[in-house]
């Protein structure tokens, strides 16, 4: 299917290419398996189109491009029989526009008259806020609001306006967790639990079953999965889309005789919501990759602009007097710099801009107070359960669910074996492949950065030993609320379990670029520069004790896996390909920030807010600089004072036949 139109009467004709076989009027065709709707209709209509004219046949045969009518749940991009869907759309819109109707236009009729065009294009995305009675679009920016205006007054003979975007944020989850639904009026019955893990950076939602046909019916966990598929789930911080998680069907039960379709439905949203409460949300942003080209005398002021932005940058690229900067910006505060450029350019800059993806928001804490998003007086989608007792329903918040539910929880099962709770991470995080650790990564090895990506099983059992060496083994414990959620169960208080342990996580080349010594001797030496803060952490971690893991970017060496070495007293960490220092250490903070005392060196803007944001400590790179130089005091005093304390013998470090016969040789009482 490439394109979805109606005729002059409405008919809703599904335009398609016959890749294989033979298709006939009255044919019966079905959803694709993967398809978020099962469905089968019959062609009614096959059209063979030239301008605005059709001819209508019996049958289209292999390779023949013809249009359909009878079908209503087609989208462009689907594939019937043996094709697959085809793969998501490069753009993404990140603007969100109110529309604006002229007097006496009905609402609800737009908005049946913009559904009509989401159909045809998906990429179009309309929002109906019931509350307010107001509709809302999804677009790129100002050359499609302007085609989109064209559109409507064409088609529906209706002046609308837009006013000025807003940004589409998204949230995502960081940690693994059991979503429990329970669904209980009066002669009502059904109980879901799901899965919520975190899915890789522009995977979306990913849907899957692991559970017995014994325990729930086939027919009711594909209920599920459909309920799962057909709506978009909401948030907890913003009450924005949620993306980038998989959700697993762990465990159901139903009742033969009250059970019904829509008690499956009610249990399967509040189990997801109920997971989300618990999954430690964190709030994402769509961000650019730019090419910004300049006059090579403003780039310092190009430079300055963009981490202003909070964006990343490479080393400028000089071609004459011209000089390109590449790297990567939230759309929030890249998306008007364009006349900016113009206006201190004079016209000779340009800026291109295209979607990279959605990335942890680089001021998530001033965007949550501002949407000012109550997620359990969200009533449209609510987080709690309702059981019965004494012949009548009752609701549960949902903090208080795991204490009703009847079925036990399944979450033990999916992070024992797997090991993929944030209690797991010291039996994964990093592993060394045996490679040497590179000789060039260069100086701006620290500076560029890549896109995020996850540990993989092989990749997640050599930090146990750095952890497990030092500190033994630790016991598994539940997994600690998130800060970010606005409300969290009651928890009783632990006893206190001994001094935490602390670690000391190091973004090398950040250090080295920050310290003036250290920035001159890579200008000479990167391998020098690395060796001395090398030899300067194992003085740190001498008197500190805590231990030191130290990250170098080895992103630009082609091939590289990654490794761990072991430095006198230190960890270094040189990452793979692909992988920044950064990125490497969020996702260690991300693992281990609940548990132990974990700070983080580095002046990384949207590395600090993802450490701030898991309890961790934040020192910057010139911070760190004169802790190092305190320590360094420390030692010398201590030093000193133990060779001011006492003078040193030589008879105090003999034994004591050995001392009598130096004394007798003294004393002349026997010769040497």
């Amino acid at each position: 299917m490439y394109k979805i139109s109606r005729d002059a009467q409405g008919n809703r004709l599904t335009h398609m290419r016959v890749t294989s076989g033979c298709l006939r009027v009255k044919d019966v065709l079905t959803s694709g398996p993967d398809a978020p709707r099962q469905w089968e209709e019959k062609i009614n209509q096959i059209r063979i189109y030239s301008g605005e004219k059709y001819e209508a046949v019996r049958e289209a045969q292999t390779g023949c491009v013809c249009a359909v009518t009878g079908l209503s749940r087609t989208y462009p991009g689907e594939g019937l029989g043996v094709e697959k869907v085809s793969h998501s759309p490069i753009l993404e819109p990140v603007l969100n526009y109110r529309v604006c109707l002229p007097e006496g236009c009905d609402a609800h009729t737009m908005l049946r008259n913009l559904r009509m065009l989401e159909e045809e294009d998906p990429m179009l995305g309309i929002v109906w806020n019931e509350e307010l009675g107001e509709i809302y679009v999804q677009l790129m920016g100002a050359v499609q609001i302007e085609i989109l205006q064209s559109m409507i007054r064409d088609r529906f003979h209706a002046e609308v306006t837009f006013d000025t975007g807003n940004i589409v944020y998204k949230e995502t989850i960081t940690r693994i967790a059991e979503g429990v639904g329970h669904f209980e009026p009066l002669r009502h019955y059904a109980e879901v639990h799901l899965i919520l893990e975190p899915g890789e950076p522009g995977s979306g939602i990913v849907l899957d079953t692991d559970c017995s046909e014994d325990e729930l019916d086939r027919n009711w966990q594909r209920l599920v999965l459909t309920h799962l598929a057909e709506r978009e789930h909401r948030g907890v911080l913003t009450g924005s889309a949620v993306t980038d998680m998989r959700i697993t069907l762990a465990a159901g039960r139903s009742h033969l005789k009250h059970t019904e379709g829509g008690d499956f439905r009610q249990a399967t949203y509040r189990a997801v919501r109920q997971g989300l409460m618990q999954a430690g949300s964190i709030l994402l942003e769509p961000y650019y990759d730019y090419w910004l080209e300049v006059p090579s005398d403003m780039v310092g002021r190009a430079m300055n602009d963009i981490q202003k932005m909070s964006g990343e940058f490479g080393s400028p690229e000089a071609s004459g007097d011209m000089s390109l900067l590449t790297g990567k910006a939230p759309v929030a505060k890249m998306r008007d710099y364009q006349m900016e450029v113009n206006s201190y350019t004079r016209g000779q800059g340009k800026l291109t801009c295209t979607f990279r993806g959605y990335e942890p928001c680089h001021n998530a804490e001033e965007i949550i107070e501002e949407k000012e998003y109550d997620p359990e007086s969200d009533l449209e989608n609510p987080a709690g359960s309702v059981f019965c007792a004494h012949g009548a329903g009752f609701v549960v918040p949902w903090d208080e669910v795991p204490e009703h539910m009847h079925i036990e929880s399944q979450l033990k099962k999916y992070t024992e074996p797997d090991e993929r709770t944030a209690d797991s991470f010291l039996q994964g995080a990093v592993s060394g492949e045996g490679a040497k650790a590179p000789q060039k990564a260069g100086a701006s090895g620290g500076l560029e950065k890549a896109g995020r990506t996850g540990f993989s099983r092989e990749e997640e059992k050599e930090l146990e030993e750095i952890f497990i060496r030092t500190y033994g083994r630790v016991e598994r414990k539940s997994p600690s609320p998130s800060k970010l959620v606005t409300r969290e169960p009651k928890q009783k208080q632990r006893k206190d379990d001994g001094p935490v342990k602390e670690y000391l996580l190091v973004d090398g080349y950040n250090v080295i670029f920050a310290w003036e010594d250290l920035k001159e001797l890579a200008d000479v030496n990167i391998e020098a520069a690395r060796n001395k803060l090398m030899d300067i952490l194992c003085n740190y971690q001498g008197f500190r004790k805590c231990t030191v893991i130290l990250v170098f970017d080895a992103y630009k060496v082609d091939g590289y896996a990654l490794e761990i070495q072991k430095y006198h007293n230190i960890h270094v960490v040189y990452t793979k390909q692909a992988e920044t220092a950064d990125q490497y250490i969020e996702k260690v903070v991300h693992q281990i920030g609940r548990r132990y005392h974990v700070t983080v060196v580095t002046s990384d803007g949207v590395e600090q807010v993802v450490t701030l944001g898991q309890g961790g400590t934040l020192i910057s790179s010139r911070e760190f600089r004169e802790e190092v130089k305190l320590v360094r005091r420390l030692i010398r005093e201590e030093y000193e004072s133990r060779r001011e304390s006492g003078k040193n013998y030589l008879f105090d470090h003999m034994d004591e036949e050995l001392a009598r016969k130096m004394e007798d040789v003294r004393l002349g009482r026997k010769k040497v």
